[in-house]
């Protein structure tokens, strides 16, 4: 079988925030995924394929069709892993995470998977043809253009990744499985807005611009061209710097529940989203989370002032805009700006 070779995540240059945002979802997957937000050509579909080779390792239930995760409890496995675990025939094996394309046009069995009638009447099997959502579990699910998907398919896609389940109903029968994921959603602004309940429901944002400084436009069109010519030669010194991030990545998923977070900071967030008339209880939770995989992918166990301003970079700037569509931009990142000036009364 031919492998896809991906463009190195670490040979990525000029898109550090994109980088950070992907990252500190592969951590804390309850973040609620990223929207990456810009003009075509500036590397938001190169980055999320990158980034599975620097996603760690995972153990699965040999077989399962949902990857199962054999260390949970029976209520969170599927109907036959549960069997398997009561009888003790479960098989591990170990794979790499993975990257799930949803494409535009996409219907909702695709999705969700069809239930196979004909086998409930004539067997009384309930039987299910996993669709795209039991294949992303535990992994990464990629929605290119999320403002152009039909609405109903980002309502289905939004609260399979806030509950964890993909329950599939046809004619009064009901099949569910495990579907978490990390959603990456991607999209020109030119083409279109998103709804603000999406906005809200994906944790962090990242608006990518293309590099405006000459040199390093330069070096990221040598590097494109050099990977497209010889993937393989290309990518072998980067193995090494893509190894240490992954191992940094595992450590820090490791260590994330450690990571202490004072109350003062608790006070601090409800404070800054009472003060940016942010509604939604989802930010102060998001920041939270964001600001703690950052101590771990540091490799601390309390939390820094660095963690608090990644996370008000990535945390606020879409939410605040889909309430007040009338600030610009730059409106926008100026009322952030003001809140930052908070952070030197906060004793960590």
């Amino acid at each position: 079988m031919v492998k896809r070779i991906n463009f190195p995540f670490t040979a990525i240059l000029g898109q550090d925030k994109m980088k950070m945002g992907l990252i500190l979802n592969v951590i804390d997957p309850q973040i609620g995924g990223v929207l990456l937000t810009g003009h075509q050509g500036t590397g938001k579909s190169t980055a999320v394929r990158s980034l599975v080779e620097v996603m760690p390792e995972i153990e699965v239930v040999k077989g399962c069709a949902f990857s199962c995760d054999p260390s949970l409890e029976n209520e969170d496995l599927c109907d036959e892993c549960r069997e398997k675990k009561k009888n003790g025939t479960i098989e591990i094996e170990k794979r790499s995470m993975r990257n799930t394309d949803l494409p535009l046009g996409v219907t909702e069995d695709m999705v969700c998977g069809a239930l196979s009638i004909d086998k409930v009447l004539t067997e009384g099997i309930r039987s299910l043809h996993p669709g795209l959502l039991a294949k992303a579990n535990r992994g990464i699910l990629y929605v290119d253009e999320i403002n152009l998907l039909q609405d109903h398919i980002v309502d289905v896609l939004l609260d399979s990744a806030a509950s964890g389940i993909n329950i599939i109903e046809r004619e009064g029968i009901s099949v569910a499985h495990p579907s978490r994921f990390v959603l990456v959603g991607s999209m020109n602004p030119e083409e279109g807005e998103l709804r603000p309940q999406i906005a809200d429901r994906l944790g962090l944002e990242v608006k990518i611009k293309a590099p405006r400084d000459r040199k390093l436009r330069a070096e990221i069109t040598k590097s494109v061209i050099e990977f497209d010519d010889n993937p393989k030669e290309f990518v072998k010194p980067y193995e090494n710097e893509q190894e240490l991030l992954k191992t940094k990545i595992i450590k820090a998923r490791e260590m994330l529940k450690d990571v202490v977070v004072p109350i003062s900071v608790y006070e601090f967030v409800s404070e800054i989203v009472s003060e940016l008339g942010i509604f939604s209880q989802r930010a102060d939770i998001t920041f939270i989370r964001c600001a703690r995989a950052n101590a771990a992918l540091e490799g601390r166990k309390e939390l820094a002032e660095e963690d608090l301003n990644v996370a008000l970079d990535l945390v606020f700037e879409h939410r605040i805009q889909s309430l007040h569509y009338e600030m610009t931009p730059e409106e926008v990142k100026a009322k952030i700006t003001e809140v930052y000036g908070k952070l030197q009364r906060i004793t960590l």
